[in-house]
C-alpha cells in the first residue's frame, strides 16, 4: 500500500515538472469497461476469496488471483452498466454527452481494493513518451460493498476530491466529513439502523440478547452503537462475539458455542452477507435451534440463506432492510447478459460457466464436465444474479449512478445573459474535474421513477428509511414480509411503527419469544440489582408500607403524600382510613348506651325525689341544691355524647365548652352542699333550721363559681378556639380527626379550675366526716369527691399518651365515671332509703344520733 502511495507521488510531481512520465510496474485493467465522454469508476467484490503468492524475496511478487464469482455483486455491476445507458438514452439528463465506465474487483478484500483505487485515479494509459496530465480519468466512483474497503476507497481518493458514492457501506464511522470528505452514499448510516434494532428490541420486550458481529468497521462500528444505546434504553447484552470469513473452523465453532451455551433467546446478528453465510454453517453443523435471529440489512434480505435446511435453525429472522423499489427494464437487461457480447471478456465468460455449471473449452483432464453451448437462457435459472423479485442494494446502485449524472447534467449545463434564458450544453471534455463534480453533488436533489426523492445531508447521508422484514414460509419458500417501518426524519415517538400483519417467530410459531434475565416486577414491586450481574438481572422487591411503584419494572418505589397510604398491592396511594369515634362501632355504641343511662338514672332519681319532697329525707337534704346538682349531673352524662361523632368546628367548640361549664356548676353544687352540711351540722342547737341567709349564699356561690368558668371558656374560644384536626403524623397507615384544643392554656384551665372547686369539696367534706352516722352526707360526698379526683388525675396520663379515638375514649370515660361516682355515692343510699327502708325515713332517724350526741 506505502508502494502504491509512493508511485503516485512520484507521478504528480514529474507532472508539476511537465515531464514525461511512466507508470512503474503493470498497470491493471478493468473487468468491464466502456468509453465515453465522461468516464464514472465502479467498484465491486466481483469475486469473494483471493490467492497470494508466496513471498520469496528474490523475484516481483505476482497480484493476487481472485476466485469464487459473487453473483450478488456481479448483479450490482450490471445494475450499474445499466443505468448509464439509459442515462445515455436521455434527452434531458447530459444530451448529447455519453458516460462511459470503468468497473474494478475489488474481490471483498482491502488490499485488492487498494489495487482497483489506484488503478481508479492511475488510469491505465499513462505509458513512456507521455506527459502525465494530473487528472483522474474517472470523475467519480460508485462503491464498495463493505465499509472497510469503502474506507480505503474513500480515503485514497479523499486527497485528489474525487467523490465516491456507496450504496451499501454502512458504517457510521463514514459520516465523519473531516475523514472523508468526498465520500457520499444511498444507503443509510448504522447510527440510524443501530438505534433501529434497539427500539425494535425493546418493542418486543427483549431486555436480554446475544449479540455476534462481523470483525471490520461494519460490524464492530454498528455493534458499539447497538451496544451504547442498548444501555441506556434497559437492553443488556449477554455475551459479543466478533467473526470473520477469515476466520478458521475452529474459531467459527468457538463463538457458536457460546451462543449455544447462553440463556438469551434472541440474537442480534450485525453481520456481513460474508459472515453470514460461514457462521450459518456452523449454526447448522451443531444444529442451534429455537433462537430469535435478527438481523441488519446486509443479510436479512439475502434469499440464498434461505434454504430449506437453514430454515431449521434461522426461521422466523426478523430485521431492518433498505427500501425495495422497482426499476423498470433492469429485469430484462440482466436477463440479457450474454458472453456473445463481449466475446474476449473473461468475466462474462466465467458468469456464464458459473451459472449453468459448464465450460467453454472442454478440459481433457475431466470429460465429464458439460460443455457450454451459448444457447442457454438465464430466464430459466434462479439464482443470486437472477432474483429480481426486490429490488433494494441494486436501486441503491441505481441511484448512485444517476446523482452523478445529475451532479454532472447542472456542472455541464451553461445559460447565455441574453434577456430570455435558454440552456446548452457547454462541455469540454478537458474541463470536468472530479472537484468541481464533488461540489454539485452535494446539490443533487432529484426524484427517481418510482417516487423516491434522492439527496444528501450535510454528511453525504440520505434519510434514514428501513422496512422492517420477517421471513415467513410459502408454497414457493420464503418471502420477505414487510412487517413494519423506521423512519428517522419523523418525530422519535412516530419513527417506529409496526403494520397490522402477523409476525412468524423462531419455529415457524405465531408465539412471540421471551428472552429476559428476571421476570418484570410488577407494579408494588421495585427492581433491585442482584451484585455482579448485568443490570437486566435483578430480584423484585415490594414497596414497603406507605411507599408505592404504579409501573412495570420500576426502579424505585415512590413515598406517598402525608394524607395518603399505599394500597394493599402497593400499586396505588389511597386516601388513609379516617378515624374517629363514631356511634356505628362498638365503643362509641357503649360509651353512648352508658351516657344514656347515666342520665336516665339520674332524672329517674330526679323524679324520686320530687315525688318524695315531703319526706323527712327529703327535706333534710337541701332538695333546691339537689335538685340542681341531678340536673347538671345530667348534663354531664349527655355532653359526653358531644365527644362521639366526626369532629367539625362547632362540635369541638361545643364539647369542650359544654365539659367545662357543665361539671363546673356540678362542682358548684356540691361545694355549696357541702358548705350546707357543715353549716347545719355545726349548729349550736340541735335540730335547728338552717339560716334563712343560707339559701341566697347558696345561690350566689353556685353562680359565682359557674361564672367564673364560663368566663374562662370565653376568652378561650374568643383566642384560641377548639378546632378540627386531621392528624395523620400520629399514625402512618391512618388519619386520625380530632379536636385540636387551640390554646393549651384554656384547656387546662378549665380542667384546673374543675379541679379546684372539687378540692375544696374534698377538704370541706372532709372536716365534717365526723358528724352524726345517721344520716352524714359528707362522708359520702367524700367518697365521690375521691372517685372524682382520682378519675381525673388517672386521666391525665391516659389522655396524653392514648392514641387516636381512643384518647376521646379516655375523655368520655372520665366523664362518665366521675359522673357516675357522683350520681351513685350521694344519691343512691337516698334512694336505697326512701324505696327499700322507708322505716328509716323519719325525722327521728334522721336527726336521732345528733340529739343523743348534743344532750
Amino acid at each position: 500500500m506505502p508502494l502504491f502511495l509512493c508511485l503516485l507521488l512520484c507521478s504528480f510531481e514529474v507532472m508539476a515538472d511537465k515531464r514525461l512520465c511512466q507508470m512503474m510496474g503493470s498497470p491493471q485493467y478493468p473487468l468491464l469497461s466502456k468509453d465515453g465522454d465522461v468516464s464514472i469508476g465502479g467498484a465491486f467484490s466481483i469475486h469473494s476469496k483471493i490467492t497470494q503468492g508466496n513471498l520469496t524475496f528474490s523475484e516481483k511478487p505476482q497480484p493476487p488471483a481472485c476466485f469464487s464469482l459473487n453473483l450478488r455483486e456481479f448483479r450490482f455491476a450490471q445494475t450499474m452498466i445499466f443505468a448509464i445507458e439509459q442515462i445515455n438514452k436521455k434527452n434531458d439528463l447530459l444530451p448529447n454527452i455519453s458516460i462511459g465506465y470503468k468497473i474494478f474487483d475489488s474481490c471483498g478484500s482491502t488490499l485488492t481494493s487498494m489495487r482497483s483505487t489506484m488503478a481508479l485515479i492511475n488510469g491505465q494509459d499513462l505509458m513512456s513518451g507521455q506527459i502525465c496530465s494530473g487528472k483522474a480519468p474517472v470523475k467519480a466512483i460508485i462503491g464498495e460493498s463493505e465499509s472497510s474497503s469503502s474506507i480505503v476507497l474513500a480515503r485514497t481518493s479523499g486527497p485528489f476530491k474525487i467523490p465516491v458514492i456507496s450504496h451499501f457501506a454502512t458504517c457510521a464511522c463514514l459520516s465523519n466529513r473531516r475523514e472523508f470528505p468526498s465520500f457520499f452514499r444511498t444507503i443509510p448510516s448504522d447510527y440510524y439502523q443501530s438505534r433501529a434494532l434497539v427500539q425494535l428490541v425493546r418493542y418486543f420486550g427483549w431486555t436480554w440478547v446475544g449479540a455476534v458481529r462481523s470483525d471490520n468497521d461494519y460490524g464492530n462500528n454498528g455493534m458499539a452503537t447497538f451496544v451504547s444505546v442498548a444501555g441506556r434504553e434497559g437492553v443488556c447484552i449477554e455475551y459479543s462475539e466478533a467473526i470473520l470469513r477469515t476466520n478458521s473452523r475452529e474459531k467459527i465453532a468457538k463463538v457458536v458455542e457460546v451462543i449455544k451455551k447462553g440463556t438469551a433467546r434472541v440474537l442480534v446478528a450485525f453481520l456481513a452477507q460474508s459472515e453470514m453465510e460461514v457462521l450459518l454453517d456452523e449454526i447448522l453443523a451443531q444444529n442451534v435451534s429455537g433462537l430469535q435471529w435478527v438481523g441488519s440489512e446486509s443479510w436479512i434480505t439475502a434469499r440464498h440463506l434461505a434454504t430449506q435446511s437453514s430454515l431449521r435453525v434461522i426461521s422466523g429472522a426478523i430485521g431492518f432492510t433498505i427500501r425495495k423499489s422497482k426499476i423498470p427494464g433492469l429485469k430484462d437487461f440482466l436477463l440479457k447478459v450474454h458472453p456473445r457480447r463481449s466475446p474476449s471478456n473473461a468475466l462474462l465468460r466465467e458468469f456464464w460457466e458459473t451459472t449453468f455449471e459448464c465450460k467453454f473449452n472442454q478440459n481433457s483432464q475431466n470429460d465429464k464436465v458439460k460443455l457450454c453451448t451459448g444457447l442457454e437462457s438465464l430466464a430459466n435459472v434462479s439464482n443470486t444474479f437472477t432474483d429480481v423479485m426486490e429490488f433494494r442494494v441494486s436501486n441503491n446502485v441505481y441511484k448512485a449512478v444517476y446523482a452523478v449524472a445529475h451532479a454532472l447534467h447542472k456542472m455541464l449545463t451553461c445559460r447565455t445573459s441574453f434577456d430570455q434564458f435558454r440552456d446548452k450544453t457547454c462541455f469540454e471534455n478537458d474541463t470536468v474535474e472530479p472537484e468541481q463534480v464533488l461540489r454539485h453533488l452535494r446539490e443533487v436533489d432529484f426524484t427517481t421513477h418510482s417516487g423516491e426523492r434522492v439527496y444528501f445531508n450535510y454528511n453525504g447521508d440520505p434519510v434514514a428509511k428501513y422496512e422492517l422484514v420477517n421471513w415467513q414460509k410459502n408454497e414457493s419458500g420464503i418471502m420477505f414480509v414487510t412487517v413494519g417501518h423506521y423512519d428517522a426524519s419523523q418525530s422519535n415517538k412516530e419513527q417506529f411503527n409496526m403494520n397490522p400483519v402477523p409476525i412468524v417467530w423462531a419455529g415457524n410459531t405465531y408465539m412471540r419469544p421471551r428472552s429476559v434475565c428476571s421476570d418484570s416486577c410488577l407494579p408494588g414491586f421495585r427492581r433491585a440489582p442482584i451484585k455482579g450481574k448485568p443490570a437486566c438481572c435483578f430480584a423484585c422487591i415490594q414497596c414497603p408500607a406507605g411507599e408505592i411503584s404504579n409501573m412495570t419494572d420500576s426502579t424505585e418505589c415512590i413515598k406517598c403524600p402525608l394524607e395518603y397510604w399505599s394500597s394493599k398491592d402497593h400499586s396505588q396511594c389511597i386516601l388513609k382510613r379516617v378515624e374517629f369515634l363514631s356511634f356505628h362501632e362498638n365503643m362509641g355504641i357503649v360509651l353512648a348506651a352508658f351516657s344514656v343511662i347515666g342520665a336516665s338514672l339520674t332524672i329517674a332519681v330526679a323524679l324520686m325525689l320530687f315525688h318524695f319532697r315531703e319526706t323527712p329525707l327529703v327535706k333534710a337534704i337541701n332538695s333546691e341544691m339537689s335538685s340542681l346538682l341531678l340536673f347538671s349531673l345530667s348534663l354531664c352524662f349527655l355532653c359526653s355524647l358531644t365527644f362521639i361523632g366526626q369532629p367539625s368546628l362547632w362540635s369541638c367548640c361545643f364539647r369542650h365548652i359544654s365539659f367545662g361549664i357543665t361539671f363546673a356548676l356540678c362542682m358548684s353544687c356540691v361545694l355549696a352542699k357541702t358548705i350546707t352540711v357543715v353549716m347545719a351540722f355545726r349548729a349550736t342547737v340541735p335540730g335547728a333550721n338552717i339560716p334563712q341567709c343560707s339559701v341566697p349564699l347558696q345561690r350566689i356561690s353556685v353562680f359565682s363559681c359557674t361564672l367564673f368558668q364560663v368566663i374562662i371558656c370565653a376568652f378561650w374560644v374568643a383566642l384560641a378556639p377548639p378546632v378540627p384536626h386531621r392528624n395523620a403524623e400520629h399514625s402512618a397507615d391512618k388519619v386520625i380527626l380530632e379536636c385540636d384544643v387551640g390554646s393549651a392554656v384554656g384547656f387546662w384551665a378549665v380542667l384546673g379550675y374543675i379541679g379546684l372547686l372539687a378540692s375544696l369539696c374534698f377538704v370541706l367534706a372532709f372536716l365534717a366526716r365526723k358528724l352524726p352516722d345517721n344520716f352524714n352526707e359528707a362522708k359520702f360526698i367524700t367518697f365521690s369527691i375521691l372517685i372524682f379526683c382520682a378519675v381525673w388525675i388517672t386521666f391525665i396520663p391516659a389522655y396524653v399518651s392514648s392514641p387516636g379515638k381512643f384518647t376521646v375514649a379516655v375523655e368520655i370515660f372520665a366523664i362518665l365515671a366521675s359522673s357516675y361516682g357522683l350520681l351513685f355515692c350521694i344519691f343512691i343510699p337516698k334512694c336505697y332509703i326512701i324505696m327499700l327502708k322507708p322505716e328509716k325515713n323519719t325525722r327521728k332517724f334522721v336527726i336521732g344520733k345528733a340529739h343523743g350526741k348534743s344532750q
